[in-house]
């Protein structure tokens, strides 16, 4: 389903981005409209896939999730089965926070939150005794500078 997007969708959109637990009222003052506008906006949206996933944001650091590692890995193997095992063995691990296939000298890029080294070592042996390999590296966040999932509207 296309979509069309205009100025009151995209405001909706970032108040949304900013805050989605803000209610339907308060959506509406800032953009200008009344609620069932807005409500029917939100639900089009919805509709056609441009709005997903509504979740809620936790502070890693408060739960005692303090190591970031961004892991770069090196395969050689490139087949179908290795790639389905590895996605699956990424899929199985909520400690990796994202993922990507690249392009250029290194394949894969991931994002993985623990609470130590210790626990990334754990993810790392569980990683690579099930997958094959050609290079792990990985890099220790020093510290979070900008971390956000909205998008410039």
């Amino acid at each position: 389903m296309t979509v069309r997007i205009d100025e009151t969708d995209r405001k909706i959109l970032a108040q949304l981005q900013r805050d989605a637990s803000q209610s339907l009222d308060d959506i509406a003052r800032e953009v200008g409209s009344s609620k069932t506008p807005v409500w029917n906006r939100i639900r089009k949206l919805r509709e056609a896939g441009v709005i997903g996933q509504q979740t809620v944001v936790l502070d890693s650091e408060a739960l005692g999730f303090e190591a970031c590692f961004f892991v770069l890995i090196r395969t050689s193997e490139h087949e179908a089965a290795w790639q389905a095992a590895f996605l699956q063995a990424l899929k199985d691990r909520p400690e990796v926070q994202e993922a990507h296939r690249l392009a250029g000298d290194i394949d894969y890029i991931l994002k993985v939150r623990v609470k130590n080294a210790r626990a990334y070592d754990v993810f790392y042996q569980a990683l690579i005794s099930e997958v094959k390999v050609h290079n792990v590296t990985a890099l220790l966040s020093m510290e979070e500078i900008k971390s956000t999932t909205m998008l410039p509207l």
